[in-house]
Parts: C-alpha cells; structure tokens; sequence
C-alpha cells in the first residue's frame, strides 16, 4: 500500500476519534474546536488521496471545504461572543 494512502487513512481514522469528542464535548466552544480539527484532518486526507489517484478534483473539493470551514469558523466565534 501506498504510504500517501496509509497517512490518508491515518486522518481519517483520527476524525473519527475526534467525532466522539464533537458528541461527548463539555462545551460549546470545545465542540467548536473540534469541528475545526475534523475539518482540517478531513482536507488533510482529501489531498493525500489526489497525490495518491492522480485526479484534481480532489483538490478542487479539499480548497472548497478548507473555506467553508474558516468561514465556518469565523461565523460560530462570532456567534460566541456576542457579536452575530
């Protein structure tokens, strides 16, 4: 097996590991962090996988979900602290 795909496979897995803390999280702001955290290990593993197969569309996905995140992200702080 490719080692690109085993990293790819290793982030995948650690999201569902965080996917427990997202449900289980003592507060909002740690379920807010984790969210992030999934996300980055989630565009982590989409890039691994275009190195892997060769295809850019995978790319194309992991940028499009990068952004949403951050702006997702910028939206649940605001909200946080008062200010949306």
């Amino acid at each position: 097996m490719n080692e690109l795909l085993f990293f790819a496979i290793c982030f995948v897995a650690l999201a569902l590991v965080l996917f427990y803390r997202l449900i289980k999280g003592p507060s909002v702001v740690d379920r807010a962090v984790t969210a992030d955290s999934i996300e980055i290990l989630t565009d982590m593993a989409l890039i691994l996988f275009a190195l892997h197969s060769g295809r850019s569309i995978y790319l194309d996905i992991a940028l499009v979900t990068a952004v949403l995140g951050f702006i997702g992200s910028v939206l649940v702080s605001r909200y946080l602290e008062g200010r949306l």
